[in-house]
């Protein structure tokens, strides 16, 4: 008489009567914990700052710079006009004399030799594109084109100025004389 017996139910009541206990599988939320706490380290990890170098040119010392175009020695300006006319300068518009504008084309005798030309520079470290408003798209494109085949690295699509504006009607009305 040590056990007590359990009594005996038949059919539906033994089914309803008997309940059971249950524990809840909990391997799904060890694996989803697990995702949120990688996530969290990951994000964390993602939000810190990164520092880029940054390698800035030397700046040249002013005896260094010589008195061509006004101390501007390692610029070159390339204007694009309407019907895919160039005009090429050494340094900038502020500092140039309308003698030093060139006309050239898109020939390998052209805009390709300039580039050839401006890379012979000991200076030479920028090669400034500069698209009027009339100008093409497939102009622009052409000129990025003769950059890649010079090999010239360090060239900047800059807005057109005031002064190159006049420079492009100076150049027209010469054109216009020759004719």
């Amino acid at each position: 008489m040590a056990h007590i017996q359990s009594p005996h139910f038949t059919g539906r009541a033994r089914r309803a009567g008997r309940r059971l206990a249950s524990s809840p599988d909990m391997t799904s939320m060890v694996g989803l914990g697990f995702l949120l706490v990688s996530f969290f380290l990951m994000a964390a990890y993602f939000a810190r700052p990164t520092v880029m170098e940054l390698a800035m040119p030397v700046k040249p010392k002013p005896e260094d710079m010589g008195a061509v175009c006004g101390g501007y020695l390692n610029v070159m300006t390339v204007l694009i006009d309407a019907d895919d006319k160039l005009y090429c300068y050494p340094g900038l518009a502020s500092v140039l004399s309308k003698a030093d504008l060139k006309q050239t084309d898109f020939s390998a005798e052209g805009l390709r030799q300039v580039l050839l030309e401006n890379r012979k520079n000991p200076y030479a470290a920028l090669v400034l594109i500069k698209p009027s408003n009339q100008s093409s798209y497939q102009a622009l494109v052409d000129v990025l084109d003769e950059m890649n085949i010079t090999e010239t690295s360090n060239y900047a699509i800059a807005d057109l100025t005031a002064e190159d504006e006049q420079l492009i009607e100076y150049a027209q009305q010469m054109n216009r004389k020759r004719l």
